[in-house]
């Protein structure tokens, strides 16, 4: 990894990843991983808030990582081994209908970052080498458990949740940030403003980060 590399991650398929941060992203040459799932009751019906499969697909096509968020944004602490096997499966065949690359990396619904350890076993039986968390921190090639990667959830107008965490970019240090919708309508606590988004990338790209999705990370060591 280079000196200053950033992690730019994306949960629950907003429809605007589709139309503004795809497109940004893919303009400035960035790396991310957008995690998706079909997120109850109004998947199917609210298309403000949610991608379409379509959406997607048209994601992956563009290069980017799709993730796996369980079908159904089961928070893992609350279900069974057998409730999350089930949810995996139910997102990669989603994602096998749509001509989609199953998913390697997963990120814990409701950003958990609690008694997430029975879920590890699971996770790594099928074949995920990263799992993303909630909790903030930066990454440590060779740290921790691969299948509890921190990460800083970005949201709201406070610039300094951004800029304290890629302040915190080195060689041995990887930033991993947590974007909801830009504009997010459903969940506003976890809105970003798109000005302000905008402005983010635009410090990444000025600053010569090498921003990349999760799955390009080096595996750290259980």
């Amino acid at each position: 990894m280079t000196e200053k590399t950033v992690v730019l991650t994306f949960d629950d398929a907003v429809a605007n990843h589709a139309t503004l941060c795809g497109p940004l992203l893919k303009k400035m040459g960035f790396g991310a991983t957008f995690y998706v799932c079909e997120f109850p009751p109004d998947f199917e019906t609210d298309k403000r808030q949610y991608m379409t499969w379509e959406q997607i697909k048209g994601l992956h096509d563009a290069g980017f990582e799709i993730g796996n968020h369980t079908l159904r944004h089961k928070v893992v602490t609350d279900i069974s081994a057998g409730e999350l096997e089930t949810e995996l499966t139910g997102l990669e065949e989603r994602c096998r209908r749509w001509g989609i690359t199953r998913p390697v990396t997963f990120a814990y619904p409701g950003c958990s970052s609690g008694r997430i350890e029975d879920s590890f076993s699971v996770l790594e039986r099928k074949g995920y080498r990263l799992a993303r968390t909630g909790q903030a921190g930066c990454y440590v090639p060779g740290e921790g458990h691969p299948m509890r990667v921190p990460a800083f959830p970005v949201h709201g107008t406070d610039r300094n949740v951004f800029y304290r965490a890629v302040g915190q970019a080195r060689e041995d240090r990887i930033p991993v940030l947590l974007f909801h919708g830009v504009p997010e309508y459903t969940h506003p606590w976890v809105d970003t403003r798109p000005e302000l988004f905008e402005e983010y990338m635009g410090f990444l790209a000025t600053n010569n980060f090498r921003v990349i999705a999760l799955r390009d990370l080096p595996q750290a060591s259980p």
